[in-house]
């Protein structure tokens, strides 16, 4: 009697979780383990650190200009006696803010474009001949372009800061989704064959419900991948436009914007330009990483190898 106790609770014991396989793969990835530590010490930085380090980015202390770092500032001053430490973090909570919006707004959009071509064939043709157009276009002289029309209308609208942060995750949103609709319709398309779907179509069931209880569930794994990719890039096209002038205000910091602010000084006072670029380039590679180990994780051919 005591022998058969253990084999009934093994028996009854609940399926494990398909999410703790994906977790014991992701771990495995030992860059994606890193880079997930990397990105989350600078978030924590950027949103926890101005309540450590309260001065006030935009402070302006003439005496104090053009420091080597100290313990007054760990980063040094700018040429206005700024404090650099309190600029790299206000700037990056900015970046990275553009950088989850914009990634939303283009996953949204490129998984929308990406389900409607893939499940739907008369909308194949014109949504695939849109993505194209939009991956023929030069998107960085879009973007120029974009922000010279809409910037001053914005900023009067809703003021300087919110308008320009409104304009480029607009514009970064919708010249970079066309990556996401081409793997999103990819895999609908095989989706469309699979046995439960055409088991789901014959009873009758409505191509809404299809799409969101039987489609959409089965290409998270892209998405989620391309979310990562997306933050990337989000980050790296806004410091672009920064670096241009043609992002925020002076006064409102981002990392592109210090970068930016630094050239004229970068013989006399280098380390300026060092600090923005290396905050870009640690988070960029960090979230390119974690994309490549959720890719692994979340690819159930490759899960438990």
């Amino acid at each position: 009697m005591t022998d058969t106790a253990p084999l009934k609770e093994e028996a009854y014991r609940p399926p494990r979780s398909q999410w703790w396989d994906v977790w014991d793969q992701f771990s495995t990835h030992r860059g994606a383990l890193i880079g997930t530590i990397v990105f989350l010490t600078i978030v924590f930085a950027v949103l926890i650190g101005p309540y450590l380090w309260t001065i006030e980015p935009t402070f302006i202390d003439i005496r104090a200009r053009n420091q080597s770092p100290s313990f007054a500032h760990p980063l040094g001053t700018d040429q206005l006696g700024r404090d650099m430490l309190a600029r790299m973090m206000a700037g990056g909570k900015v970046s990275i803010a553009v950088g989850f919006t914009a990634m939303l707004l283009s996953l949204l959009l490129g998984t929308l474009i990406g389900v409607l071509a893939g499940y739907f064939r008369r909308l194949d043709g014109p949504l695939m001949r849109l993505t194209d157009l939009f991956l023929a276009l030069p998107l960085l002289p879009l973007l120029l372009v974009m922000v010279m029309l809409f910037r001053e209308t914005l900023s009067a609208r809703f003021g300087p800061e919110t308008g320009v942060f409104i304009l480029i995750v607009v514009a970064i949103g919708i010249t970079s989704w066309m990556q996401t609709a081409r793997i999103v319709r990819g895999d609908v398309l095989a989706l469309k064959e699979r046995e439960f779907v055409l088991a789901a179509r014959s009873i009758g069931t409505p191509s809404r419900r299809m799409i969101t209880r039987h489609v959409l569930p089965n290409v998270l794994s892209p998405v989620m991948v391309s979310a990562t990719l997306g933050i990337a890039n989000a980050i790296i096209t806004e410091s672009a436009l920064s670096f241009l002038g043609l992002g925020f205000p002076p006064d409102f910091p981002t990392w592109g914007r210090l970068l930016f602010d630094a050239v004229d000084y970068l013989q006399q006072y280098p380390e300026r330009v060092l600090w923005p670029g290396l905050a870009i380039s640690f988070t960029v590679l960090s979230v390119n990483y974690m994309g490549d180990g959720l890719r692994d994780a979340l690819d159930p051919r490759i899960r438990g190898r």
